[in-house]
C-alpha cells in the first residue's frame, strides 16, 4: 500500500517539476516502481507450497492405494476347471468315468500346467493327496486337497486353478517354437556338405541321384579330362 502512495506521490512531484523546470526526479521515480515490483513478486509465490504440497499429498495418495490394491488372480471358471477335471481323469484309462482323479493323473496335470516346480513338488502333491485317505478323488475331494496344497505351499489357489483349466488338453505339451525347425534346416543345407556328400547335390541342392553316388563310366567316346565337349562345328 505505502508503495503505491510512493509512487504516485512520485509521478505527481515528477509532473509539478516538469512543468515548473526541465529538471526531473527520475530517480526517485524508478526506485519507487523497482520497490513495487518487488513487493509483488514476493506475494505471488505464497500459494505455490500449498499447490505443491497438494500435489504432494494426491500423489503419496495414489502410492498408497496401488500399493495397498495389489492386483490378485481372476478367479477361475468353475466349468471350464471341471471339464479338465474329467479330461485327466479319463486320460491314461479308458474305464474312467470321467468322476475321480488319481494321484498319477493329477501330477500329469499339474506337471502340464507347470504348477508343480520347485515350489511345489510331487512329494507334496503325496503328502497332501494321501491325506484324504483315497485312492480316487471326486471333484469336491480333489477341490478340498487342491485348497490344502495352497494353504501349506503359500500359493494363491485360483493361480493353481487358472494355470491348470487353461493348459489344453491331455498330452499336449507346448514346446519351444523355432527349434526343430532350426535343427532340420542345418541338417539339410546341402551347401555346408563336404566330401563324398557334397557330390550328391548340383548347385542349386537338388540331388543328382544314382550320378550323384557312383561313378558311371563316359561312352561319348571323349577321353577323361576334354573340356571342348560338344563344341565341334557340325556342319562338317
Amino acid at each position: 500500500m505505502y508503495s503505491h502512495v510512493a509512487v504516485h506521490r512520485s509521478i505527481i512531484m515528477a509532473d509539478d517539476k516538469q512543468n515548473g523546470s526541465d529538471m526531473v526526479d527520475k530517480a526517485a521515480v524508478e526506485v519507487a516502481q523497482m520497490a513495487l515490483e518487488s513487493n509483488e513478486d514476493v506475494a505471488k509465490p505464497a500459494t505455490a507450497p500449498k499447490e505443491a504440497a497438494h500435489e504432494d499429498a494426491g500423489s503419496k495418495g495414489a502410492t498408497k492405494k496401488e500399493e495397498n490394491g495389489t492386483p490378485k488372480a481372476a478367479p477361475v471358471s468353475t466349468a471350464a476347471f471341471k471339464e479338465q477335471f474329467k479330461a485327466f481323469s479319463k486320460f491314461g484309462d479308458t474305464k474312467s468315468d470321467g468322476k475321480h482323479l488319481t494321484l498319477s493323473q493329477s501330477d500329469k496335470w499339474m506337471k502340464q500346467a507347470k504348477v508343480i516346480d520347485k515350489k511345489i513338488t510331487t512329494t507334496d502333491t503325496g503328502i497332501h493327496f494321501k491325506k484324504l485317505k483315497s485312492m480316487k478323488l471326486s471333484f469336491a475331494e480333489y477341490n478340498t486337497f487342491l485348497e490344502d496344497l495352497a494353504k501349506t505351499k503359500k500359493v494363491e489357489l485360483d493361480e493353481i486353478k487358472s494355470k491348470m483349466a487353461n493348459c489344453g488338453a491331455p498330452g499336449i505339451h507346448n514346446a519351444t517354437p523355432g527349434k526343430a525347425a532350426e535343427t532340420v534346416a542345418r541338417l539339410t543345407d546341402t551347401s555346408k556338405y563336404t566330401g563324398s556328400h557334397k557330390q550328391r547335390f548340383d548347385e542349386t541342392g537338388k540331388g543328382k541321384g544314382i550320378a550323384g553316388r557312383k561313378d558311371l563310366p563316359d561312352s561319348s567316346g571323349y577321353v577323361s579330362g576334354y573340356t571342348h565337349k560338344n563344341t565341334y562345328d557340325k556342319t562338317h
